[in-house]
């Protein structure tokens, strides 16, 4: 059974850095693209950012040089680090992995539960 289990959210101030983390089991998640995405209230679910199985990684433009993803494969776990956060970052964020292998992101594919990020200013 695949499970992904994002964790390291909290309530930051603006300006301030927050990592979160996505745990996987049950799959070797290095093989997939992993990604990440947020949903503030009211909103739809927003790319954030992915990393693919040789390792680039792409990001959307409103995180990009601030928001870096990477891997730790011994520990089946991908990471987001968010520096300079802002209010409009706040969101419930989650982790996927593309199970398709297809580069593209599908409501079928594992989500984790999500981990609340609050931004204040």
């Amino acid at each position: 059974q695949v499970q992904l289990v994002e964790s390291g959210g909290g309530l930051v101030q603006a300006g301030d850095s927050l990592r979160l983390s996505c745990a996987a089991s049950g799959i070797t998640f290095s093989r997939y693209p992993m990604g990440w995405f947020r949903q503030a209230p009211g909103k739809e679910r927003e790319f954030v950012g992915a990393i693919r199985p040789d390792g680039s990684r792409y990001y959307s433009d409103s995180v990009k040089v601030r928001f870096i993803i990477f891997r730790d494969s011994a520990k089946n776990t991908v990471y987001l680090q968010m520096n300079s956060l802002k209010p409009e970052d706040t969101a419930v964020y989650y982790c996927a992995l593309d199970r398709h292998n297809s580069g593209t992101w599908r409501d079928d594919d594992f989500w984790g539960q999500g981990t609340q990020v609050t931004v204040s200013s």
